[in-house]
């Protein structure tokens, strides 16, 4: 009889000690934190349109992910070239253009390459240092400016740096990457204001350059009242040279004029200048004395 209740009766398990529990729990707890992460990572630039347009530049962090496959797992910097060296497949160009184009490139390498037959891969942002704009030269404040928005273009940039000093030139060049390739521009700051030419207002891109270079100068000296280097202004001729050095002194004379010009081949060209002449740049202006 005993024998028989003691087989019916279910089997009474032990008490689960509380070390064990905790541990549990604790395993259980980094799961669901992994899994989170992994998840919260994977929809981050997909689920952000505005991420997912910001186009990859020298110097961002990222984290490369490729589903199911763990050790393929890469944290990198995007190198000055727009390029990354990632696990089998090597040098990768991402640099200039959207994250998902760069997850599209990855993902065509590995499955080309033969190392994953469907690779889902996945890349986060981690910190951003690509959006920002070098503006050297002469400016009021040359540096490094973050992009505030994905809009912002070249005058808001020269606006920022303070735009150009007197002894700067018209002309600012913008260079950096587009598509992986580099590219450069040349922008008439004047244009951007009073030209009507807007478009030439060009949106920027993490990583360019503005540089804004001297301005031209042309050379006075002999019998001028204020010898020296002066600024080219646009469309400037001798005339406006000479009234720009002060003219000449009781001594001299206008009629008397020798203008020194480098030449393409960098002979220096000796001409008797008219008044309308166009001044260029490095030219040297001798006022001569009166004859009488």
């Amino acid at each position: 009889m005993n024998d028989s209740i003691s087989s019916t009766t279910p089997a009474i398990r032990p008490p689960v000690p509380d070390s064990h529990r905790s541990h549990l729990i604790r395993v259980l707890a980094g799961f669901f934190f992994l899994a989170s992460c992994f998840l919260t990572s994977g929809a981050t630039a997909r689920d952000n349109p505005v991420q997912q347009d910001y186009l990859l530049g020298a110097g961002d962090a990222i984290r490369v992910q490729v589903f199911q496959n763990p050790d393929l797992t890469l944290e990198t910097r995007v190198t000055e070239n727009g390029s990354i060296t990632y696990p089998l497949i090597g040098a990768v160009q991402i640099g200039g253009v959207p994250i998902a184009t760069a997850e599209k490139t990855i993902a065509r390498a590995l499955k080309e390459g033969g190392f994953v037959q469907q690779p889902q891969v996945n890349i986060v942002l981690m910190q951003i240092r690509g959006n920002q704009v070098s503006v050297l030269g002469q400016v009021n404040r040359p540096g490094r400016f973050p992009l505030e928005t994905f809009n912002t273009r070249v005058s808001d940039m020269l606006a920022a740096a303070g735009g150009a000093m007197p002894a700067g030139d018209d002309i600012a060049i913008v260079s950096g990457l587009r598509d992986g390739k580099p590219f450069r521009k040349e922008i008439d700051i004047p244009e951007l204001y009073i030209g009507g030419k807007p478009e030439n207002d060009i949106v920027l891109a993490g990583g360019d350059t503005i540089y804004v270079h001297r301005a031209p100068v042309f050379y006075i000296y002999g019998e001028a009242q204020k010898p020296g280097a002066y600024r080219i202004e646009r469309g400037m001729t001798v005339m406006q040279a000479l009234a720009q050095g002060g003219g000449p002194t009781a001594r001299g004379s206008e009629n008397r004029l020798r203008l020194h010009r480098k030449t393409a081949a960098g002979d220096i060209q000796q001409i008797s200048p008219n008044m309308t002449e166009p001044v260029k740049p490095d030219d040297v202006i001798y006022v001569r004395e009166s004859l009488f």
